[in-house]
């Protein structure tokens, strides 16, 4: 624990070198002790510095450096497993304000950007020219490309085009000690030495802080993209329809699963109104929602393919290639947190299976939450198997059975083959069950990894890592 002393040093310290980017006191300091995972930390930190350029980040990086002060690096706050929310005497790390697009490079199909840049934005620019960036979160409107990176953030598509890892050529990255990393290639080819660049894609702020990306774009589909949408009688007609899909080695860009609990939702806040003329027109309870759509050359025979499948596996089936139907759709897929939201505080989980246990994992879910009293609305990524359950309850603290019923599938996941998590990160909140899906031999290798780019422990600590295993938040 810092003394006043130390602290007043170290405030000393940063005013003369950051002057109005440091923050003392104030509602900023307060606000970053959460972020949407429903954790709170222990206490605000010492400081907020709000970066502007990567100067800046190397100038407060030396200084925690010489006084091994905990730098919390924090983009838009949207994250849902609390890797980035204050600790116990640390400073927080504010790179939103860095949001430029410093390049875009429409002949090499890609981008430059800084941290702060949101995901929906460079999209926005990048179809300007002809092209667009892949990796699309639920957050993309207010989720940094910083915060995506850090994470791996995954969406929609992924099942498709991959999650950010696979769009991610270069980074520049400021080290424990203040000094800059640049990793990667502009190529799109590039074999050279350790891939650092993936390494420090969804290093959740442990390993370095990002102040630039250099990321791939992609040319803009051409032709109708195709949906396929269908309301089936429960959810495991529905994941033997998504199995059928992969058995028939067609791979949707999206295909996306409610589930019961979570499609009443989403009917009961829609309305009757926004479902009419779609499969869920005539919802019945206990049906569930799959919803697919297919882009490129043969998305036509893929489309009748994957309606083929639908049907087959007992599923109301709806086809169009008309794009103010598919986003109509596609609306019924993005209102599910919506509709949660509007009934009272959300845990939004994060775990992934094989697309094969599917079924398996639904019915994991139905009994834990008959065993602890709680519905547990769904929907899944079902074309990579990630699946996001749901907790909604009142207030601001999380009651404690749901964290233990969220306990309990974790669990679940690994033991079918799973993992933790397929897109939000480990945090703080996850980092118990580290061991048990990884093994110790991993975590271990990985500890190590950590002290060679952070050799005093000062970057996120706590976070991936539980206290026992050196963090200390």
């Amino acid at each position: 624990m810092p003394t006043d002393a130390t602290t007043t040093d170290l405030h000393s310290s940063l005013a003369a070198v950051l002057g109005d980017r440091v923050a003392f006191e104030g509602p900023s300091l307060e606000a970053t002790r959460e972020d949407r995972s429903g954790q709170r930390s222990d206490a605000p930190p010492v400081a907020v510095v709000r970066a502007a350029s990567v100067e800046d980040v190397q100038a407060l990086m030396r200084i925690a450096s010489a006084t091994r002060t905990p730098v919390v690096p924090r983009g838009a706050g949207t994250g849902l497993a609390g890797g980035a929310m204050s600790s116990r005497g640390s400073i927080v790390l504010d790179v939103s304000g860095m949001d430029r697009i410093l390049e875009l490079d429409a002949v090499d199909e890609l981008a430059v950007v800084e941290p702060g840049v949101l995901n929906g934005d460079l999209d926005a620019a990048a179809r300007e020219h002809g092209l667009w960036y892949a990796p699309d979160p639920a957050s993309r409107a207010i989720s940094s490309i910083g915060g995506n990176i850090a994470t791996n953030a995954g969406g929609l598509l992924c099942a498709k085009y991959g999650v950010t890892r696979e769009s991610v050529l270069g980074l520049g990255v400021v080290l424990a000690d203040g000094s800059l990393l640049r990793t990667g290639h502009r190529t799109v080819k590039g074999v050279t030495g350790y891939d650092l660049t993936a390494l420090v894609t969804g290093s959740e702020g442990t390993l370095g802080v990002i102040v630039e990306a250099t990321v791939r774009l992609r040319p803009i589909v051409r032709g109708a993209v195709e949906t396929v949408a269908a309301a089936f009688p429960d959810v495991e007609s529905a994941g033997a329809a998504v199995g059928g899909v992969a058995a028939a080695r067609v791979r949707p860009a999206i295909l996306e699963l409610i589930d019961p609990v979570g499609l009443a939702r989403v009917a009961e806040h829609l309305g009757p109104a926004a479902l009419a003329g779609t499969p869920l027109e005539d919802f019945a309870p206990g049906e569930t929602f799959l919803l697919a759509q297919l882009d490129a050359g043969d998305a036509a025979d893929e489309a009748e393919v994957v309606a083929r499948v639908f049907a087959d596996a007992g599923g109301r089936v709806s086809r169009s290639t008309d794009a103010a139907t598919g986003d109509r759709l596609l609306a019924v897929r993005r209102a599910m947190h919506p509709a949660l939201a509007s009934r009272g505080s959300v845990l939004i989980e994060d775990v992934a299976v094989p697309r094969s246990r599917l079924p398996e994992m639904f019915r994991e879910i139905a009994r834990i939450g008959e065993r602890y009293e709680v519905e547990i609305p769904t929907l899944a990524h079902a074309g990579d198997g990630n699946l996001h359950p749901n907790f909604v309850f009142e207030g601001d603290e999380v009651p404690d059975r749901i964290w233990a019923a969220a306990g309990e599938l974790f669990r679940a996941a690994v033991r079918l083959g799973g993992t933790l998590t397929g897109e939000h990160g480990v945090g703080v909140l996850k980092r118990r069950w580290l061991a048990e899906e990884l093994g110790e031999p991993s975590v271990d290798l990985q500890r190590r990894i950590k002290a060679v780019f952070d050799p005093d422990g000062i970057l996120n600590p706590g976070v991936i890592f539980a206290p026992e295993d050196g963090g200390d938040r």
